[in-house]
């Protein structure tokens, strides 16, 4: 049997690397992006290429040397994205468009690139890489929020636009799990005359804290591949630990206040 050929943009670590590795070894042919190969001159884990989600000419050149090698692609995993914390009032505009840039117009301009070549298949899958951040407003995190938020519903739109031509599309939103993502995420300064500054400075501390105490990514990596091995793939799925997971269950039924107040107190605003 062929092997099923993976594209994973931002495959070169933590979660994106970790389902690479995974696919891998059930016996997929991968391919990992990276914005820059010079970074990465001994990476021998699964084949990768440079491409920056931001740049749709890299985006379209990457696409075509996976096509031109394999004449396929049958799964898409739109992984690349970056974080970003600070309240909203004093994060700047450019870095707000930057993320913006990464995380929801990157994988729309990567699903573009590769639509053509699975409408000609008619099949493929595409699973974007959102958040159970996204399914909720998180103090500090709202930038972050809206772009992972807006990915889901974007993603439910192209589901229905591509169900016929044999194109599934899903979303997969993690919990907190130990990346390096601290080390890529944007922090708006710490500003000592800052109205917000103690509120966020403790938020801070706990996003860290607990992105150290969480989960192997692996776990993103097995549910990719329950993904793949679905014959008709649901719209949404969450991996994380029970009580991130019965979050975004909570948001759906308890009225806005009062789930407002839960996080709140979870803040300790």
């Amino acid at each position: 049997m062929e092997k099923k050929v993976v594209l994973i943009t931002g495959g070169s670590s933590g979660i994106g690397k970790s389902i690479g590795l995974f696919l891998k070894s059930k016996g997929f042919k991968v391919y990992g992006t990276t914005r820059d190969l010079n970074k990465h001159p001994d990476f021998e884990v699964f084949d990768l290429l440079e491409l920056d989600v931001t740049d749709r000419e890299s985006i379209d050149r990457a696409v075509r040397q996976v096509i031109d090698l394999e004449q396929r692609i049958d799964i898409l995993v739109n992984n690349a994205g970056m974080g970003i914390t600070g309240a909203i009032e004093e994060t700047p505009n450019s870095e707000i468009q930057r993320v913006f840039n990464t995380n929801l117009y990157g994988p729309i301009n990567v699903s573009h690139a590769v639509l053509p070549q699975m409408r000609a298949q008619q099949s493929g899958l595409i699973i974007n890489i959102t958040s159970i951040a996204g399914y909720m407003g998180l103090p500090f995190r709202g930038i972050y929020s809206a772009t992972k938020g807006a990915l889901g519903l974007a993603t439910e739109a192209l589901r229905m636009e591509v169900r016929g031509f044999g194109v599934k599309v899903c979303t997969l939103a993690p919990g907190d799990f130990r990346t390096n993502i601290a080390a890529g995420r944007y922090h708006a300064p710490v500003k000592d005359d800052s109205p917000y500054k103690e509120a966020y400075m403790a938020t801070l501390k706990m996003i860290d804290d607990d992105v150290d105490s969480s989960g192997d990514p692996i776990a993103v990596a097995k549910k990719v591949w329950e993904i793949i091995e679905t014959k008709h793939p649901k719209v949404h799925y969450k991996v994380g630990e029970p009580l991130q997971k019965f979050s975004t269950l909570l948001k759906g039924l308890l009225p806005d206040k009062l789930y407002e107040k839960l996080l709140l107190k979870h803040y300790k605003l």
